[in-house]
């Protein structure tokens, strides 16, 4: 796909999702530590499931000192609806040991020393440098990205890190901070994984999918 579409394509996504006060995240934090712990614990389930238990989460744990001496018991407890939650508390709490190990309790600015952390990966290392901090790097390529990307013709890559490489060299990086928010409402309000509403997708006519299906 020509970079001129694809632009295109973003513009009347932008119409149908507009953002609003500069707010791309679905996830309600305060703070950098808390995107980050809430971002690890997103994995395998719905944003407002996430947003539900924060409240109980940070009135326990309010910065990486406390969740650092916290016991997996007492963390899972607050985080068992997120599911995987002997997994998650291991990380969240890990990972806020080693804030406080190397970081002086702080959520460190750079690719390169978030994804050192115990469950952040790009994706969440994305996400935690976008909204915390303000800095477009990457994409952060989660099912819904992957997925609309294949679709629509964006890439032809199965694997995240080479379908966000596809993206950043398709997009002028001004724009990467509002693509994961965008294809992800899109794919929730229209693009599902399993029933795609095509016809009443207002990308229709650029999209590759529905050019081979209809």
């Amino acid at each position: 796909m020509i970079q001129e579409e694809a632009d295109l394509i973003l513009c009347i996504l932008v119409d149908d999702y507009p953002v609003r006060n500069g707010v791309v995240s679905f996830l309600v934090f305060e703070n950098p530590f808390q995107i980050l712990i809430l971002t690890i614990l997103s994995a395998q389930t719905t944003d407002k499931i996430v947003n539900r238990i924060s409240g109980p989460l940070f009135q326990h744990y309010p910065d990486a000192g406390a969740l650092s001496g916290a016991s997996p018991e007492d963390v899972e407890a607050i985080i068992r609806p997120t599911g995987f939650y002997h997994t998650k508390a291991k990380n969240i709490i890990l990972t806020a040991q080693a804030l406080v190990a190397h970081y002086d309790g702080e959520v460190p600015q750079t690719m390169s020393d978030l994804v050192t952390l115990p469950g952040v990966g790009r994706k969440t290392a994305n996400i935690v440098l976008n909204h915390a901090f303000g800095q477009n790097v990457g994409i952060a390529v989660d099912t819904h990205v992957r997925r609309l990307s294949q679709r629509i013709g964006f890439s032809d890559a199965t694997a995240p890190d080479t379908i966000e490489k596809d993206l950043m060299n398709l997009f002028d990086p001004s724009r990467w901070k509002y693509i994961n928010y965008l294809l992800i409402s899109h794919g929730r309000a229209v693009c599902s994984a399993k029933k795609p509403q095509c016809g009443v997708c207002k990308i229709s006519g650029h999209c590759r999918f529905f050019r081979d299906n209809h």
